[in-house]
């Protein structure tokens, strides 16, 4: 259990790095790409990359069911139904990746009858080189799943993120080099395509070799893939609407607006990833707790406390990065970016005010996964997820790249916000109430902080990147403070003393 709760706090730490390092190297990177590529190239890498990320969906939901599969019978010690379990999933991935690859010939074969409008012939050409690497690369990840899937379910975070890390930072290293070499896009989705299979060797190695993961091929039991894919539907439906949510709009700018457009809203709508890799960083650790807790049965006032505690975690870090983001976003984009990528930062806003909610409470997603209650979220999102594409052609075709993020702003606050909030309430149990209660106090702290960083930024504008560090420094520092000495429970404070203390020796 010790060795558990380690993994467990280093994983967080260990996420928090990788975030740390993604973003790092985003600065650096993305702008560099972007002057490399142009943002004619630059719009096609992201058109591509948007339009294969939607093969991801043959994963069926099935990657969100394991954990909770695996311990409905890790507690009742069914050690060869786990091994069934591991053999059923594996068998399932490498349909899926051969599926992909069909379904991605077709979306190739389909490219200039859906791009035909809005790119030029050589434009199109280009975009089906990408997505033939980048089909091919999906490839390998659905296979991958089901190892990913274990280390998970043996909560061996400190390997998962390492290995994160390291590609996270191949990635511009070796990428870099090609660009200044006068490789173009094509070279990027290669170098992606190669660390893909790195990881899933790793993946094997680590899963066979330390975790002594075995598989069980007779024997299989279609009841038992009957529950998972029942299971799985419902997920498969919530990542239907995830996907056009979070990555349509960049299709129908494609097909309405061109590539140039594109890139403007893929910068403004990469800060949102960041939102939200920053959120998960915190919640994916807690899926197998959350599971093994479902799983014996624990009353809902234990997973009131775990849905308080990790959300108000998330809101400390989220809403800070948001304000700081609304203060100095618009100078950071045009510095960064460059000229023509003023509009990014409108987009950004749009989409990550309202996506703080959900993202604090994403915790109760596996919640609701682990207690099948999880019906009613998917088929909820994937009616506003459609609305949400209804609405956003015509927003895309008259305003552009922010007609379309106020679209996505408009579904994730009905859908995300209200509805899903009366459904925790009402249906699952957690008491919402109490869960907002507990944001008041941060909440407080963080309108002074804000208050602050307006009236500095009122009398000394932001013009210069000296400014924009002491200005965002100072910010956080009056933050922080006043957090940990206002803001935080004995429980957090306690935590943070532990963090600063490890991170010393």
């Amino acid at each position: 259990m010790h060795k558990n709760v380690n993994q467990l706090k280093m994983g967080t730490l260990l996420s928090y790095l990788t975030i740390a390092i993604q973003n790092i190297s985003a600065i650096i990177y993305t702008p560099l790409m972007l002057r490399f590529l142009g943002q004619n190239e630059y719009g096609l890498y992201q058109l591509g990359s948007t339009t294969v990320s939607y093969l991801g969906l043959l994963s069926l939901g099935f990657s969100s069911s394991y954990v909770k599969f695996y311990y409905k019978y890790k507690v009742k010690d069914q050690e060869e139904e786990i091994r069934k379990l591991n053999g059923i999933f594996l068998l399932v991935f490498f349909g899926l990746a051969i599926l992909s690859c069909v379904i991605g010939g077709v979306m190739i074969a389909s490219a200039d009858a859906l791009f035909q409008d809005s790119l030029t012939t050589a434009d199109v050409q280009q975009v089906r080189v990408l997505m033939a690497i980048l089909i091919a690369s999906m490839a390998i990840t659905f296979p991958n799943i089901i190892f990913d899937c274990y280390i998970t379910a043996h909560e061996r975070y400190i390997f998962q993120r390492i290995m994160l890390i390291i590609v996270t930072i191949l990635i511009p290293v070796i990428s870099l080099p090609l660009l200044y070499m006068g490789y173009r896009s094509t070279a990027l989705v290669c170098v992606n395509l190669t660390l893909s299979v790195l990881r899933f060797g790793m993946n094997i190695y680590y899963c066979l070799t330390k975790l002594h993961m075995k598989f069980q091929f007779h024997g299989l039991e279609i009841g038992v893939l009957k529950s998972v894919g029942t299971f799985s539907m419902f997920i498969f439906l919530n990542e239907i609407a995830s996907q056009i949510n979070l990555n349509v709009d960049k299709i129908i700018l494609g097909a309405v607006q061109g590539a140039s457009v594109v890139a403007v809203y893929s910068v403004g709508s990469q800060f949102n990833q960041y939102f939200i890799n920053m959120s998960t960083a915190v919640s994916n650790v807690f899926i197998p707790r959350v599971n093994r807790l479902v799983a014996e049965k624990q009353n809902n006032a234990v997973l009131d406390q775990l849905f308080i505690r990790i959300g108000r975690i998330q809101y400390m870090i989220l809403s800070a990065v948001l304000v700081g983001y609304l203060l100095y976003g618009k100078f950071f984009i045009s510095k960064w970016a460059g000229d023509g990528y003023e509009s990014a930062y409108y987009v950004g806003a749009l989409i990550m005010i309202p996506y703080i909610v959900p993202l604090i409470q994403n915790i109760g997603i596996e919640i609701q996964r682990a207690k099948n209650m999880h019906k009613f979220r998917s088929i909820i999102y994937f009616v506003i997820a459609l609305a949400n594409l209804g609405i956003s052609i015509p927003l895309g075709k008259y305003f552009g790249a922010a007609g379309t993020a106020f679209g996505t702003t408009l579904s994730t606050v009905i859908g995300n916000i209200v509805l899903m909030n009366w459904y925790y309430e009402k249906k699952v149990g957690l008491n919402i109430a109490l869960f907002f209660r507990n944001l008041i106090q941060p909440s407080v702290i963080l309108g002074i902080a804000a208050v602050e960083g307006i009236i500095v930024k009122h009398f000394f504008a932001v013009h210069s990147w000296s400014a924009f560090l002491v200005q965002g420094a100072l910010f956080m520092s009056v933050y922080a403070v006043l957090l940990y000495f206002f803001g935080m429970n004995n429980k957090e404070k306690d935590d943070v003393r532990h963090m600063l203390k490890r991170g010393a020796k």
